[in-house]
């Protein structure tokens, strides 16, 4: 197989946001928004963000983050999104069910409903980086390294032209996140390590 090569990685836990390895940004307070902070720490303007559930919100930010110093380009065909986590939508899940539970006072949001798929969060992606590749959501019981890579390899051997990809793990129930993103391409120039299991497991 030939070798394919990151040119980025983010990570967001509960109190950090790393990139490449660097620390970034500490959650300075337990009050307020974890994500919103990551938002304006990043100097972000992108309206939509706040419609968002909480899973597309933290797996923008990262892509946001994985993407940055990519030259912009009108679409993006040879471009692709794969991702998984444990709890699917359940976070935004739970939210809807609240407006729903309640025959005395049944208020389903439509805002909310929306986002009650997990791979919402790869069209939120694909939408703003103008990726036009195919874009999948998996959901495993537990990060695997293994599976990742076999479905880099799948990704990049489907016949479709892929190049580059975003892939990792983007997990959000109740407060806890827990995220890992590869920037992957087939390219060496400005890559800063091989993609591997070993490497993966390294950034975990």
């Amino acid at each position: 197989m030939d070798k394919k090569y990151i040119h980025s990685v983010v990570r967001i836990t509960n109190k950090q946001l790393l990139h490449n390895g660097s620390v970034l940004l500490t959650k300075s307070s337990e009050e307020g928004s974890w994500l919103v902070e990551i938002y304006r720490g990043l100097n972000l303007q992108y309206p939509k963000f706040f419609k968002m559930d909480n899973l597309c919100k933290i797996g923008f930010l990262a892509a946001e983050l994985a993407m940055s110093g990519v030259e912009e380009r009108s679409e993006r065909p040879d471009f692709s999104i794969l991702l998984s986590n444990r709890s699917s939508s359940l976070d935004n899940d739970l939210s809807y069910q609240e407006t729903i539970k309640d025959q005395n006072n049944y208020f389903p949001s439509p805002a909310v409903f929306v986002y009650t798929l997990a791979n919402i969060v790869t069209g939120e992606i694909a939408i703003r980086h103008k990726i036009k590749g195919e874009t999948s959501f998996y959901i495993d019981e537990e990060f695997s390294v293994s599976k990742l890579c076999d479905r880099s390899e799948l990704g990049f051997m489907s016949g479709k032209g892929i190049k580059e990809m975003l892939i990792g793990w983007v997990e959000y129930l109740e407060g806890e996140c827990d995220v890992l993103l590869f920037r992957l391409s087939i390219e060496e120039e400005g890559s800063i390590a091989v993609w591997s299991e070993a490497e993966v497991s390294k950034w975990y």
